[in-house]
């Protein structure tokens, strides 16, 4: 298994689908194994969930920076 590619995905559902981030943020290892199809050891499925939550983070700041540079 890709994590890096199963973090794209989970990252793109919580941005296309309000449901599926709801569930996200209620039961993030629960919406990760539902994207991934597979039942995923748990030491992967925190590595992927940390990856989901940093890449979220990460696209919020830049999302920030971008309307912050518009600004000037």
């Amino acid at each position: 298994m890709d994590i890096k590619e199963q973090i794209e995905k989970v990252v793109n559902k919580v941005k296309n689908d309000d449901g599926f981030k709801a569930d996200f943020k209620k039961d993030p290892v629960k919406a990760v194994e539902k994207v991934a199809g597979v039942d995923i050891p748990d030491g992967m499925v925190d590595k992927l969930v940390a990856g989901v939550q940093a890449k979220l983070g990460a696209d919020k700041a830049e999302d920030a920076l971008d309307k912050l540079k518009k600004l000037f």
